[in-house]
């Protein structure tokens, strides 16, 4: 009998606007290749850059929010596995999942840590330091951590988040599985054929509009750090790349001063291969970043922050250039754009840190065995699993009744 899976979207997958995307895109090639007959869910409308499920032999089924219907797709679909893609779909789905399909193994694709990514965001706003403790006051991730602990396990992507779950929260190792971005490993023939240091002029930026740490690194890059760069590199040019940009960034566009926003890329490949430096001064945020990946797939150097590095390379050295503040941020991008000898070295750390962490073909294996071996002792995990059992008989009683109230009163409507 056919494998089968479901995945209950927080939205449709983007894989050419958004990290997120291209991450599920990943996941669904990798359930592909071993067989599994996958449904995608969500209550999300669709946008014009919504991927093809179709083209895949993926399924598509939309579903609502408080209402019996899904109860009746779980039980004629009868999944394998659930995965819900970040823990509000969790929350919305996960009782009905464990009430209706209780046998699937439940997963859940963090994509980043929501509550950490919004704590941070919320201290940058207040100018004041952020500490775990601060994070871990905010409802989000008690909200979040809870949906970890109700799951069989979860997937996280970052070295980083991994350790801040097992050392400060103290998440026993059979809930969490580090699984960063899948690429395949950077070969002799791709530096071949990437373009050459002379070969590449301008520098890059690029990141998606919805996505509030990638608004701000544009916002900082207009106001503090190009007109650095661009004092000692009159002539380049930053060419800043992005779907759903706001009126706002796409009105700083001023090409004669070298800042252009050129919106929508439909491959990042193209325009990150071009350019020579990739910059990302990301002041807040968590998760692991696409675009710095894509970097040093591309063979394009990249200057970030503390924080856009974090999680990506322990013990080895980055594939260009961390700085903080604008001023040392600005003479390391012109350092590396102008150095070739610099930025050659840096290209050759990118290989090793993609060859080394990101390469798909140890972590699919990592993955497959953490599935096999949660199917096999499914019920030994649950009942080592008290806390999650815990919150899934408390919390998700009151979600539970709370939708029931929610569907009846819309019946009653």
């Amino acid at each position: 009998m056919q494998k089968k899976l479901l995945i209950i979207g927080y939205v449709w997958p983007e894989p050419n606007t958004t990290a997120a995307g291209g991450r599920m895109l990943q996941l669904l090639h990798f359930f592909i290749k071993h067989q599994y007959q996958i449904s995608f869910a969500s209550t999300a409308s669709e946008s014009n850059y919504s991927f093809d499920l179709g083209s895949l032999g993926v399924a598509k089924v939309a579903i609502k929010l408080n209402h019996s219907s899904f109860d009746e797709l779980l039980q004629d679909f009868d999944p394998d596995i659930v995965l819900f893609d970040r823990f509000m779909a969790e929350e919305q789905f996960g009782w009905r999942v464990a009430q209706y399909a209780p046998r699937a193994v439940r997963i859940l694709d963090t994509e980043d840590l929501h509550s950490l990514r919004m704590a941070r965001h919320e201290s940058y706003k207040k100018n004041t330091p952020f500490s775990s403790d601060q994070w871990l006051a905010t409802d989000l991730a008690k909200r979040e951590i809870a949906s970890i602990y109700r799951c069989d396990f979860s997937l996280i992507i970052s070295f980083f988040e991994i350790e801040l779950l097992k050392e400060v929260l103290k998440i026993p190792d059979q809930l969490i599985l580090h699984l960063p971005i899948m690429v395949n490993g950077i070969t002799a023939k791709d530096q071949q054929d990437w373009l050459g240091y002379h070969e590449k002029q301008d520098f890059v930026c690029i990141g998606n509009g919805k996505h509030a740490p990638n608004i701000d690194a544009v916002v900082r890059l207009k106001k503090e750090i190009w007109p650095l760069i661009r004092q000692q590199l009159p002539e380049a040019n930053l060419r800043v790349y992005g779907a759903y940009l706001p009126e706002h960034i796409l009105q700083m566009s001023k090409p004669k001063e070298g800042f252009c926003v050129l919106g929508h890329a439909k491959e990042a490949k193209e325009v990150i291969g071009r350019a020579r430096v990739n910059l990302a001064p990301l002041n807040f945020g968590a998760g692991i970043k696409g675009k710095l990946i894509d970097g040093m797939r591309f063979g394009t150097p990249s200057v970030t922050t503390t924080i856009g590095a974090e999680g990506m390379h322990p013990g080895l050295d980055w594939n260009g250039v961390i700085a903080d503040d604008a001023l040392s941020f600005a003479n390391a991008a012109v350092a590396l754009y102008k150095e070739e000898a610099i930025w050659e070295n840096a290209r050759k750390n990118g290989v090793t840190i993609v060859n080394q962490l990101y390469n798909i073909d140890i972590l699919e294996d990592r993955f497959y065995s953490k599935i096999e071996e949660v199917k096999h002792r499914l019920s030994d995990f649950r009942a080592k699993n008290f806390i999650g059992e815990m919150l899934r008989h408390h919390t998700m009683a009151g979600t539970k009744y709370m939708s029931k109230w929610i569907e009846a009163k819309n019946k009653v409507s």
